[in-house]
């Protein structure tokens, strides 16, 4: 179950909030009493009520609004619980001045906005013993291990207990609640109006997560990145795996690189199943794994971990999705990797797209050059791969079949660049750019406009996704599905 915290200044927007987030299939609801201002009207906000309350009225000591005199938040929520609310929430050192009285039920919380302190279990104990039905644990997440330490409390409690870590990296914990025995979450009414930090929409959380629909058997899939509230990617794998009826969750978790190794030791504690792995974590995680394919040791980065028998086990789906890319825009057949045989590419920029392209061209046959504005990260790569590097400044004058953009030129929102003048473009040329967002970006619209063949990053996109997902799952991936979630969100984001 998802509780809903809705904070308004206004009688009239908290009813017309509590009425709409009903109709929209919330079952719970917070109300935030520290947040309206001048008369707290508990009468108005509780009869005929749509949906059971937690009535909250929060110090600002405990990152709430209320700024009255404690003698009248405590009346405030003793009329609460007189008006016969469902839930009450009290801070631990408020619990013991508020009697138990009528059907209420006692949420005794502690929020604590800087750490996830090391004593859990014994802050636990002590808000148990306040004559509490319900346990709220709030704590900041500085590392990842938060979220595991806090989620093994909430699984091991005797006592219902909600176990929430706040900040980006603790976004896990609200979403894997449920699936540890939580009564519930919380989540926002809207995005733009975090209570918390970390805190999700009730929008994300059950048309991105279905979170009602998570429980113990969950299978559970994530990315690993920082930053990583920027990924597409629990958009699309979480669209799959509902669309497909598979009993999954696929997560965002913000790694920090001083966390990774410590990270993928906990994986399995939280019964990670597979990992999507971007930047800065692609080459890092190699040292920690058990085994590693062809395209892992030859490109030296891994995108895919799955997790099982064998221990973390790495790939890179990166440079099949090249290759499939090209393939299918160049009208040969996918699996085929001779149709480059002998063909001349160049590409712009040396970072980790660039290595997975080089491999995959250079495998395939082609006469590979390297170019980028940091000419020591392109005579590495052409190292590598034995290719040939040339001037960034002397791009255009490199005679090409391919083309191949692994710069971040013309990624929203600065959608008016290109890395490619559009007079060097000539009609016998294939263009590919990996850039995503947008899907047709400047380079795209103009290698279109001379006629030339071009290769969308978003196609590429979702092609390595659905090669993870495959692993994943071992099903093979509604790559359609993905790819329409996928233009929608992209097109969305830049309204």
């Amino acid at each position: 179950m998802i509780c809903v915290s809705i904070a308004r200044s206004r009688l009239r927007h908290v009813l017309a909030e509590h009425k709409h987030l009903v109709a929209q299939g919330a079952t719970l609801v917070e109300l935030r009493l520290d947040y309206i201002t001048g008369e707290i009207q508990l009468r108005k906000l509780l009869e005929g009520r749509p949906s059971p309350v937690i009535a909250t009225c929060r110090r600002e000591a405990d990152g709430g609004k209320f700024v009255g005199s404690e003698e009248q938040r405590l009346q405030i929520l003793r009329t609460a619980i007189a008006e016969g609310v469902d839930y009450i929430d009290l801070e631990e050192d408020t619990a013991g001045l508020i009697p138990r009285f009528g059907k209420t039920k006692r949420i005794v919380s502690h929020h604590d906005f800087e750490k996830t302190p090391d004593n859990l279990e014994e802050l636990h104990a002590r808000l148990a013993s306040q004559d509490a039905d319900i346990v709220k644990l709030a704590t900041m997440a500085n590392t990842p291990r938060d979220n595991v330490r806090m989620l093994r409390l909430v699984q091991s409690s005797d006592i219902p207990t909600v176990g929430i870590c706040m900040g980006e990296i603790g976004t896990p914990s609200r979403i894997l609640a449920g699936k540890y025995g939580a009564p519930f979450t919380f989540a926002t009414f809207h995005h733009e109006r975090t209570l918390a930090p970390g805190q999700l929409s009730f929008q994300e959380m059950t048309e991105v997560y279905h979170y009602d629909e998570i429980n113990p058997d969950t299978a559970v899939y994530a990315v690993i990145a920082d930053p990583v509230g920027h990924s597409m990617s629990p958009l699309i794998h979480n669209s799959a795996l509902h669309f497909q009826g598979i009993n999954a969750v696929y997560l965002p978790f913000r790694v920090p690189r001083q966390n990774l190794v410590e990270f993928l030791s906990d994986a399995p504690h939280l019964e990670i199943r597979g990992l999507s792995v971007t930047i800065p974590h692609k080459e890092a995680v190699i040292p920690s794994l058990s085994k590693i394919d062809r395209a892992v040791r030859e490109i030296g980065a891994a995108n895919t971990i799955v997790l099982g028998e064998e221990g973390l086990v790495g790939y890179n789906t990166d440079a099949r999705a090249v290759l499939d890319s090209l393939a299918q825009e160049m009208n040969r057949s996918i699996g085929d990797d001779d149709f480059l045989r002998d063909k001349n590419a160049l590409i712009l920029g040396a970072g980790g797209v660039a290595r997975a392209v080089a491999y995959a061209l250079k495998r395939c046959g082609a006469h590979v050059e390297v170019t980028g504005r940091t000419a020591e990260r392109a005579e590495e790569l052409a190292r590598r791969f034995d290719c040939k590097t040339v001037e960034w400044s002397a791009r255009h004058g490199v005679g090409c079949d391919i083309l191949v953009n692994c710069t971040p030129v013309g990624m929203h929102p600065n959608v008016d660049d290109t890395p490619y003048a559009k007079h060097h473009l000539k009609p016998s040329m294939v263009v590919f750019d990996t850039v995503y967002n947008p899907e047709t970006t400047l380079l795209a619209k103009e290698a279109r406009s001379q006629g030339c063949d071009v290769v969308s990053g978003l196609d590429m996109f979702v092609r390595q996704a659905a090669l993870q997902y495959k692993l994943f799952t071992r099903q093979n991936a509604p790559t359609d599905l993905m790819r329409e979630v996928l233009r929608k969100a992209i097109g969305a984001a830049r309204m």
